[in-house]
């Protein structure tokens, strides 16, 4: 059996995933996408939301899947999906500040899953 901690790492995508789209505003106003009161904009809404459903599908592949080599292409496919969403948000968003936060979270979240698929 793989070991639990990329599965781990998948539910914690997974929940944070189903979050972001109910709830768009959790990712949007740390990257400064929000209007001056917080509300989301519907095209960023939307976007978001796309984001969510990607890494709801691939937490929930890194929980489901039935052998270690389909769970460390689960969690290589997580690894991707935040290293791009670390070059894309460290270079698009507005703030040095804000590019770092939002960027340096993505890459440590990559190194997590990178480190537990290298311990399986």
């Amino acid at each position: 059996m793989p070991k639990a901690m990329p599965r781990v790492l998948g539910a914690a995508t997974a929940a944070y995933s189903v979050a972001i789209m109910v709830r768009p505003v959790l990712l949007a106003k740390p990257c400064g996408l929000t209007h001056a009161d917080d509300t989301v904009p519907a095209a960023t809404a939307l976007l978001i939301r796309a984001i969510g459903a990607r890494d709801a599908a691939i937490g929930t592949a890194m929980i489901l899947a039935p052998d270690s080599s389909s769970l460390k292409t689960a969690t290589a496919c997580r690894v991707a999906a935040d290293l791009s969403d670390a070059a894309l948000f460290g270079t698009a968003l507005t703030g040095w500040s804000r590019r770092l936060k939002v960027a340096g979270f993505a890459v440590a979240w990559a190194a997590l899953c990178a480190a537990a698929a290298a311990r399986d």
